[in-house]
């Protein structure tokens, strides 16, 4: 159990050293000398863990894709809020996160690995789905391409307001996107009850599993 303890830890010291790498050099100026050395492991450490550059890189990208923190919502779409509100919170303070969406937009990270865009639709998607079966959305609503245009907005978002200097934070920019998008996803009932107040995303990220947001 202490073994793989230890080796669970290791792994995550990888991880997160990759992604402080990535983020910092890119896919092809990182290398696994420089990940090594910024977890503070050797090299023969790190090949037990991830064969390759490669295969650390797609790890990364597999730790991205989380909703810890999101609790379930009397509203479905309250759900969806707090996905997106959370990953705003999350992404200046978490290198995966950041790490993903820098390597999203590296040719050959992109060509090589791919994105996690496809699972993030897929999540959701998901709750679109159940919210529409709930009767919370509008009747015409397809929820696999409200996701895309969700997931879309938020990564647009993300990238230009991050060289567009404004004095607000990512946190208070997704929830004026979801301001925007949200009456033309929610009937009006449901609409006046969900909570974009910049600040919900904290709470969101930070709330311990058990309790309520």
């Amino acid at each position: 159990m202490a073994s793989q303890t230890r080796g669970a830890r290791t792994r995550q010291q990888l991880l997160d050293a990759a992604a402080a790498v990535f983020l910092e050099c890119g896919y092809e100026g990182a290398s696994m000398g420089e990940i090594t050395k910024r977890a503070g492991l050797t090299k023969g450490a790190a090949y037990f863990h991830f064969s390759s550059k490669e295969a650390l890189a797609r790890s990364v990208l597999d730790e991205a894709v989380t909703t810890d923190g999101v609790l379930p919502q009397t509203l479905k779409l309250q759900e969806l809020v707090d996905i997106a509100m959370g990953l705003a919170y999350r992404l200046p303070r978490e290198p995966v996160q950041a790490a993903v969406l820098r390597l999203a937009v590296d040719n050959t990270a992109r060509r090589l690995l791919g994105t996690a865009w496809p699972e993030w639709i897929t999540v959701l998607t998901d709750v679109l789905v159940e919210a529409k079966r709930r009767g919370e959305t509008l009747p015409h609503l397809d929820p696999v391409q409200t996701g895309r245009v969700v997931m879309s907005a938020w990564t647009g978002m993300s990238l230009v307001l991050d060289e567009v200097p404004s004095g607000a934070d990512l946190e208070h920019h997704i929830a004026s996107l979801l301001d925007h998008l949200l009456p033309s996803i929610a009937v009006p009932a449901v609409l006046a009850q969900l909570d974009t107040a910049p600040g919900r995303g904290a709470r969101v990220a930070l709330v311990p599993l058990g309790s309520t947001a």
